[in-house]
């Protein structure tokens, strides 16, 4: 019997046993080394070699991963590990760093219960480190911390015990200071959850050099710093890898210090799941019962060439076993399942069955995405997986031969059903097909792969920006009327407070939930109570308020004012961009009589209008994606990195020194931050490094407001002339 089918036994065995079971993500900034860490960690299961273990980078599974030396989609993998004489079944995914994948590690975390992040000791806590604890912390999940490359202190920068313990210590200090911030508004966290070195939520290491220690570890080996350095300095790794072996260190801490399912359900359901918490189905989720009825939440979906579409998630309650038929959230009719499967890396195994606590790869339910709700009996879909930043770049994609056309828009389906952050539109007037993503990064591996894997030719067009339009004064009251001069509807527009802006982002605050609990975290985020007691509608960002009262007919005609207002949103005024964080109010309308007279074609254009000069009145503006942007290099090259910031309509807001480099922190528009890669290699020799996170938008500076919307309905085919009304430019 070979290796791998004695490991597929053994998970299978400790599946049933909830309170041995770990569901894990490693996450971490890019190029922090997650995936080395995570070869470690399969090398001490035994499913890969110790010798290339770190070198083979066995969960970047895909060709174009290993190429450019990043993970780009997260992957799974089961193993055992054996503590304090008990075997423990750990379910582990391997999430990306780089921030335009960001969607991967928010759908990674709904799966899981702990988060190892991993912070390279040099770099200490960067951006991404933020971004991917605050998903995890969301999400409800329980972080511990492991602090990589401590090898590089003492080689590289030959850093003496009280240095490297200074330097370890702000790391730790760091982290705790997000944890903390973060964690302040949750409840439902009984303990506090800062990592600290003395209780073993810390581990040291090098991953590349495959060692690694904790308190407890070296309690039980007896070794401590000074012997590190010493085998270190001596360039003794392989003995320093035999005597505290990087994967039990780690693995030891994700049984001691991880919840089982059973501890984490009780508390991670009411986070993600707002049904009816007395139902019998509720309890069955709290408990982790395998013999209730069948609740799974994919979180991912990927294709495989033989086996079709997979769906990776969550076993929340009840069995999965083939030959099911399940309800999928959103569709009619049931999918049934025909196969049940454990990841291990690359490959997938097939088992009979995967019971509550687990993750489970499934074939056959042809209706999910990611964020689907897959269950026995049809039931309240858990919350949707809200992702932090949005889709700020886009790209057109046409195939070059008319007959991969179909090919070309099913495959664009695809990769929309397997990653819910890219956005694809067909324009119908130019046959185009447009990819919206986080980034150029995001949206070139996915184009390659539509070229690679599917063997489409496609040409790509320049990448262009995704631009948005807010209102920056509140509009006085307009007046929209019907074609037939019978209905008039009367609005103002205000520009709404960021705070309730980033609840809608956060999918704190949706028209999915309760009314009272909606009115109350509109109210938390500081809406006042008459304005929140009338929520119409809720539209991207923007809030519609019904202020009218006892209009007769309104309420039939309701829809489709929503209808003419949402229209009137996907394309502003300005130069058809999304309208963003308006709230509008509907003081008074007047509608005929006669049903005939006020249909579709009369309400629609109506308020679409009404909406429209609302937003002219309350002077509305373009705004423009705007990223973060940090630049570590050697100081003699900190005026050209400066330079390339303020050089693209950007602004330094910090510099100081880390170590040997100096930090240029600032922000620019992402739109001139196009080709930055090639231009800051060159400007700095090729010794920066660089990293950008989207920072979301900020109003275009008034002398280039023309210029651009001009550009913008001259691309779109738009004609040229603004409407007279818009006399502020």
């Amino acid at each position: 019997m070979g290796r791998r089918k004695k490991i597929v036994q053994e998970c299978e065995r400790l599946m049933d046993s909830p309170e041995n079971i770990r569901n894990i993500a490693i996450a971490a900034h890019v190029d922090h080394g997650k995936t080395t860490l995570s070869d470690n960690l399969l090398a001490g299961a035994g499913m890969i070699s110790q010798d290339t273990a770190g070198e083979q980078l066995a969960m970047d599974t895909k060709e174009d991963e290993q190429e450019r030396g990043i993970t780009i989609d997260a992957a799974n993998v089961s193993m055992t590990h054996e503590y304090e004489d008990t075997n423990h079944l750990i379910n582990l995914i391997d999430t990306p760093g780089h921030v335009d994948f960001g969607g991967d590690v928010t759908r990674a975390m709904r799966a899981v219960d702990g988060a190892l992040v991993v912070v390279d000791a040099v770099e200490g806590a960067m951006p991404q480190t933020e971004t991917v604890l605050r998903q995890a912390l969301r999400e409800g999940v329980k972080p511990t911390l492991f602090i990589n490359k401590v090898d590089r202190l003492i080689s590289e920068l030959q850093e003496g015990p009280q240095e490297m313990q200074e330097r370890l210590l702000s790391v730790i200090a760091d982290v705790n200071e997000l944890i903390r911030g973060m964690a302040e508004n949750m409840d439902d966290i009984p303990e506090d959850w800062t990592v600290s070195v003395e209780d073993g939520t810390v581990g040291f290491g090098s991953a590349l050099y495959k060692w690694g220690v904790s308190m407890p570890s070296m309690q039980r080996t007896g070794m401590d710093f000074a012997d590190i350095m010493e085998l270190e300095q001596n360039d003794e790794r392989q003995e320093l890898h035999e005597r505290t072996p990087l994967s039990d260190v780690v693995l030891d801490m994700v049984c001691e210090h991880f919840p089982n399912p059973v501890d984490a359900q009780p508390r991670r359901v009411p986070r993600i799941w707002r049904g009816d918490p007395e139902s019998e189905l509720a309890d069955t989720m709290r408990m982790v019962n395998e013999d209730g009825e069948v609740v799974f939440m994919v979180t991912d979906i990927s294709m495989d060439p033989h086996a079709g579409e997979i769906a990776t998630g969550r076993v929340f309650s009840g069995t999965l076993e083939k030959g099911q038929e399940l309800y999928v959230s959103g569709t009619a009719g049931k999918n049934r399942i025909q196969s049940v499967g454990l990841f291990m890396g690359s490959e997938r195994e097939e088992v009979d069955r995967v019971p509550a606590g687990n993750i489970a790869s499934v074939t056959g339910l042809r209706d999910a995405i990611a964020g689907s709700t897959v269950s026995s009996v049809e039931m309240t879909p858990f919350e949707s997986i809200e992702h932090i930043s949005e889709p700020v770049i886009t790209k057109s994609v046409e195939a070059q031969n008319m007959d991969d056309l179909p090919k070309l828009i099913e495959t664009l389906q695809q990769v929309a059903k397997e990653d819910p952050t890219i956005q694809i539109e067909i324009n119908e007037d130019t046959g185009e097909h447009l990819i919206s993503g986080q980034g150029e990064l995001h949206l070139e591996v996915i184009t390659q792969r539509i070229r690679d894997n599917q063997g489409i030719p496609v040409i790509t067009g320049e990448p262009i920006v995704v631009f948005r339009e807010q209102p920056q004064e509140a509009s006085r009251e307009v007046e929209g009327q019907s074609p037939n001069r019978h209905n008039k509807f009367y609005l103002t527009v205000e520009p709404m407070d960021q705070d309730i802006v980033d609840a809608i982002q956060l999918g704190e605050v949706s028209m999915d939930m309760p009314e009272l609990e909606r009115r109350e975290a509109l109210q938390e985020a500081g809406m006042d109570k008459d304005t929140s007691q009338n929520v119409e509608d809720i539209h991207r960002t923007n809030i519609l308020i019904d202020d009218t009262k006892g209009i007769q007919h309104l309420n039939e005609t309701m829809e489709l004012v929503l209808e003419g207002l949402q229209e009137a949103l996907d394309d502003g005024p300005l130069a058809a961009e999304p309208v963003q964080g308006s709230l509008f109010r509907l003081h008074d309308a007047k509608l005929h009589e006669d049903t005939i007279h006020r249909g579709p074609a009369q309400v629609i254009p109506a308020v679409r209008d009404a909406v429209h000069r609302a937003l002219i009145d309350g002077e509305v503006r373009l705004l423009e994606p705007i990223q973060d942007v940090r630049i570590d290099v050697p100081s003699e090259h900190m005026g050209a990195a400066s330079g390339e910031i303020q050089g693209r309509r950007g602004r330094v807001d910090d510099m100081y020194q880390e170590g040997d480099l100096m930090v240029v922190e600032g922000i620019a528009p992402v739109e001139e931050m196009i080709g930055f890669s090639s231009d800051i290699r060159s400007a700095t020799e090729g010794r920066a490094s660089w990293n950008t996170e989207n920072a979301g938008f900020r109003v275009l500076v008034d002398n280039l407001q023309r210029e651009k919307i001009m550009e913008i309905r001259e691309r779109k085919g738009m004609k040229l002339e603004l409407p007279q009304s818009i006399d502020y430019f």
